[in-house]
């Protein structure tokens, strides 16, 4: 990584004086006089490390710090300090600044100060090159969203029936993302290539699979709701399974296929055929955690459909998300994304067998998790975000019985 240094200060004498030190250390310093000079130069995974006065005309060193924040929250920035300055510097640092040196700072103490930084910088950087790598070449990173455990053992779940050529039955709850799901296996399979075909199932005839078993050669063809599918239809199916095709089979259901109601036929020799490799969806109701980042998501993604800007979602807005049952999940919570982008008003279902201890246990459980998730299972890190003392932390970690290693990426 180029060791390139964005040094700003009006001073124009100490920048020349800093650059000279910083290049007979075999850094690359860029020097800019103030704010406005400074801000160009500044791109999320810039390669290097800002260091900046914090007194200067117009925008200071405090503004140069949220503005890096706001482009790239784990860019380092190192502030230098006049000597009445140290109680701010202090104050900064509480803001996100890496480190503060005091002016004027010796060689060696800025040298030391800025291995560190770069140490850090550099870690950041090689692990967003490897998500961005493993999520480019991994469907369930990508489109599967959460940190909780249950989101993590969902993916797994895929990752390791996907390379299979067994048929694949997929089940949740309505509005969990069954076709998604399974889409995610088509393309993580080796049928990946070829074309996946989705049909519900309700109504299907026999000469109608043919066809889509013609519209799906090569790739996967995905039944969904197969619990609904006609009996002789159900019997064409297995007939085709036990000749074998071209085609990758994978069914969705809402339904417990073994606990039919009596006017629902679904043929057991099937169900067996099916049921090889089988993808549970956990509810939302099952991972509260997850409701942030998902939310989120879809937010970003409503904001772009509709070509307005992404609206900031609020803590308290989160709270009220994540005290609801969300009996329509994932479904649901992204009709609600789409209102709350329009400015629609949202009326949330509250989890109305739940008093407000338990509802409010529910929102901070699921605080603790998202930090964890956020700063990668590290609790002392999450604590400070939390602003929370490490022993009240690990206390209220013990109480919802959490554990810190299960979010480590």
């Amino acid at each position: 990584m180029t060791q390139k240094v964005l040094l700003v200060d009006d001073d124009a004498a100490v920048r020349e004086a800093l650059a000279q030190t910083l290049e007979l250390a075999d850094y690359a310093p860029v020097t800019a006089g103030s704010f406005v000079a400074a801000k160009d130069h500044i791109q999320a995974d810039f390669p290097g490390v800002i260091v900046s006065d914090i007194r200067m005309p117009g925008r200071d060193g405090f503004h140069l710090l949220a503005y890096a924040h706001e482009i790239d929250r784990d860019l380092p920035v190192i502030l230098l300090t006049g000597e009445g300055d140290i109680p701010m510097a202090v104050q900064a640092m509480g803001k996100g600044a890496f480190d503060f040196l005091e002016k004027p700072c010796a060689a060696a103490d800025l040298l030391e100060v800025l291995s560190k930084a770069f140490a850090t910088r550099r870690q950041v950087l090689e692990q967003r090159a490897l998500k961005h790598e493993l999520e480019r070449g991994d469907p369930a990173a990508r489109l599967l969203f959460g940190l909780s455990p249950q989101a993590e053992a969902l993916r797994e779940r895929v990752r390791s029936v996907a390379p299979t050529n067994a048929e694949v039955l997929v089940t949740g709850p309505a509005g969990s993302g069954i076709s998604k799901v399974a889409e995610v296996v088509h393309l993580m399979s080796p049928q990946g290539q070829g074309p996946f075909v989705k049909r519900p199932s309700s109504g299907m005839t026999p000469d109608d699979l043919m066809r889509l078993c013609d519209d799906a050669a090569g790739g996967s063809l995905f039944l969904d709701e197969i619990s609904a599918m006609p009996e002789a239809t159900q019997y064409a199916v297995l007939e085709m399974l036990e000749q074998g095709t071209g085609v990758r089979m994978l069914a969705g259901t809402t339904a417990d296929l073994a606990k039919l109601p009596p006017d629902r036929v679904f043929h057991a020799d099937l169900f067996y055929r099916l049921d090889v490799m089988r993808v549970r969806i956990p509810s939302l109701a099952e991972r509260p955690e997850d409701i942030p980042v998902i939310f989120r998501h879809y937010v970003a993604q409503a904001a772009e459909q509709a070509g307005i800007p992404e609206p900031e979602v609020t803590s308290e807005h989160m709270a009220t998300l994540m005290a609801s049952d969300w009996p329509g999940n994932a479904r649901s919570l992204m009709s609600a994304a789409m209102r709350f982008v329009l400015g629609m008003p949202e009326e949330v279902a509250q989890a109305t067998d739940l008093g407000l201890s338990e509802q409010m246990a529910r929102v901070e459980r699921s605080l603790l998790i998202a930090a964890l998730g956020r700063h990668n299972g590290k609790a002392s890190d999450a604590a400070k975000a939390l602003k929370l003392p490490r022993k009240t932390f690990y206390d209220k970690l013990a109480r919802y019985q959490i554990r810190p290693e299960d979010y480590r990426r």
